[in-house]
Formats: structure tokens, C-alpha cells, sequence
């Protein structure tokens, strides 16, 4: 998605033991600190996100404030206030691309990660170290990716609520 003046195209996504990233339309672990790394990535870029991610969201908190909301569903009849609708992955990205932002933010959920992830440029995932109960899963971090930073570089943080996490950076390893 890099080429040319086309803006970086990022996934952005916390996950569990086992790619663990979400349990019922919730993300099934609260550490605050990984809410205000995704807050500081994200703000002022387009988010793109499918209905479901956008339904998880506590409505107090939706539309994504300072964020152009991108929102995709199959369902043509589908509206909500902050959020434009649009019904494909391919219309998310070239109505966020329109923007001319620098980086493009996919923020879930599985299925759009699994269908974008070999258009992606960059994948900031927070590792939570715990064993977590959950039925949504992250896509598989191939070996065409490579960490390029890691917070901290070496162990992990602990979060006010008591689970570690890390941040990582991923970049491809291939020019695509």
C-alpha cells in the first residue's frame, strides 16, 4: 500500500496467549495502558473497523473521537451517528486513502485483519501475557514479518491492572 503517495496501510490489535483477541464481541482483558498506546497511534487517522468491532465499543466512546470513523457491513440498511458506512474493504481503504493521511488504521475486527493483512505495511500488536479465554483470533504473524520495535526491548510492562504487556512493531521482511 506504500507505493507511490498512497498512505501506510497499519493493523493495530492486543492479543493473548494464543492470539487471543477478543470473547464475545468484547476484548476480555482491561489494561489501560494499551487503550491510551491505541488512542496515541491512532488519533487524527482514519480508523477502519468492521460493524461488529464498531458494536463492541462502549457507546460513550463511539464514534472514535479525533478519528474519521470508517465503518464496514454487508447490511445496506446499516447507520450509526460518527460513522461512514461503506461495504467493502476495498471502499473502506480508498475512502480513507482520500483523506491523504499518512497511515490508514485497521482496528479490527479478525476478518477484516485476515482479509487486509497481505495489503498491510505495519502491525502494532500488544502482547498480553496471560492465558485468556476467548473465541476470536488473531491472524497469523508470518515469517514475512519482522519485529522493528519492541517496548520495552526486553521482559515486559505491568499494567495499574495487574496483566503484563508489551507493545511490538512489525514490518515486512519482502518489498511486495
Amino acid at each position: 500500500m506504500t507505493s507511490g503517495s498512497s498512505p501506510e496501510l497499519a493493523m493495530i490489535w492486543a492479543q493473548a496467549h494464543g492470539g487471543i483477541i477478543g470473547s464475545d464481541g468484547t476484548m476480555p482483558w482491561h489494561v489501560p495502558e494499551d487503550l491510551a498506546h491505541f488512542k496515541q497511534l491512532t488519533s487524527g487517522a482514519p480508523v477502519v473497523m468492521g460493524r461488529k468491532t464498531w458494536d463492541s465499543l462502549p457507546p460513550r466512546f463511539r464514534p472514535l473521537e479525533g478519528r474519521r470513523n470508517i465503518v464496514i457491513t454487508r447490511d445496506t440498511t446499516w447507520g450509526a451517528d460518527g460513522a461512514e458506512v461503506v461495504h467493502s474493504a476495498d471502499d473502506a481503504i480508498e475512502l480513507a486513502s482520500n483523506t491523504s493521511p499518512n497511515t490508514v488504521w485497521v482496528t479490527g475486527g479478525a476478518t477484516l485483519y485476515t482479509q487486509l493483512l497481505e495489503s498491510a505495511d505495519r502491525l502494532e500488536v500488544t502482547e498480553i501475557d496471560a492465558d485468556i479465554q476467548g473465541d476470536t483470533i488473531a491472524p497469523a504473524i508470518s515469517d514475512d514479518w519482522i519485529v522493528v520495535a519492541a517496548d520495552p526491548e526486553t521482559g515486559w510492562h505491568s499494567s495499574r491492572k495487574g496483566l503484563d504487556y508489551r507493545f511490538l512493531t512489525y514490518r515486512r521482511t519482502d518489498t511486495r
